[in-house]
């Protein structure tokens, strides 16, 4: 069972740590080690098409986590106060939007936004003075809205667990201190809940940095990091880009490490 076990990691993480291997190569072929160097990641950080993916990337991530953790709280509060029957029937909404492939989620998103567009742009051309009139199109609105509505089901599992494991003996001893519901909810039950929330920010963060195929979908002509990664390895693989998908690695296990720490965090 060991070997069984063992092999399935080895099998799992050493494309990985190849990946980090020779993104030290001081060759051009990516999978021949000729020695040591750092200078693809000096190349990386200075490449300004990488650069500018990035800072999409971050917009996205940052915006759509934060909605997420946002609306993810307010739903998983929400959900507690409803009845077993409804509150099974969301579950399995949440839950499905977690386990459905990302290229289910990616077209059925692009499809929606173009029937919507199509029915809005005609409206606002009829509203707006001028010529030109604005229109709605794919962008960065359209990644953040898809990216902030799938990490918001992630959130919403997260800080439900941890409500549920609280009971309502905290809340009822709050009323019967004759506490208002808004009072409870900011002095007794956020602190009580926020590492869960921290956690949740921080998972839909990495899991929207990281996508590639909702992004791939509904992106337009925004271009995020994955989305460079991927276009650079059809011209071929080189050591930036090992040292791209390295970087990323690091960044994205050390948010997971923090979330993880703040999900097993008990707060007195």
């Amino acid at each position: 069972m060991r070997v069984l076990v063992s092999s399935v990691y080895l099998f799992l993480y050493t494309p990985i740590a190849l990946v980090v291997l020779f993104s030290f190569n001081s060759g051009r072929n990516a999978s021949e080690f000729v020695g040591f160097s750092t200078q693809w990641y000096g190349r990386a950080l200075s490449n300004v098409f990488l650069m500018e993916a990035l800072r999409n990337s971050l917009i996205v991530a940052l915006t759509s986590a934060v909605l997420a953790a946002i609306f993810g709280t307010m739903a998983a509060i929400g959900m507690e106060r409803l009845g077993t029957g409804m509150r099974a029937v969301f579950d399995g909404l949440f839950a499905a939007a977690i386990v459905v492939p990302g290229v289910v989620i990616g077209i059925a998103t692009l499809v929606a936004l173009v029937e919507v567009f199509g029915f809005i742009n005609p409206l606002i051309a009829v509203v707006w003075p001028g010529d030109q009139p604005p229109k709605l199109s794919l962008g960065y609105g359209s990644i953040i809205a898809a990216h902030g509505l799938f990490t918001m089901a992630l959130v919403t599992m997260i800080v439900k667990a941890r409500i549920a494991s609280l009971g309502r003996d905290i809340v009822e001893a709050s009323s019967d201190l004759y506490a208002t519901p808004l009072t409870t909810f900011r002095q007794i039950v956020l602190p009580q809940i926020m590492p869960s929330i921290l956690a949740g920010f921080l998972l839909a963060f990495t899991f929207s940095f990281d996508d590639f195929i909702i992004a791939f979908f509904v992106a337009g002509s925004n271009t995020t990091l994955p989305i460079y990664v991927f276009a650079s390895i059809r011209r071929g693989v080189t050591p930036e880009i090992n040292a791209i998908a390295t970087m990323v690695l690091v960044a994205s296990l050390a948010l997971i490490l923090i979330a993880r720490f703040l999900m097993r965090k008990k707060t007195t």
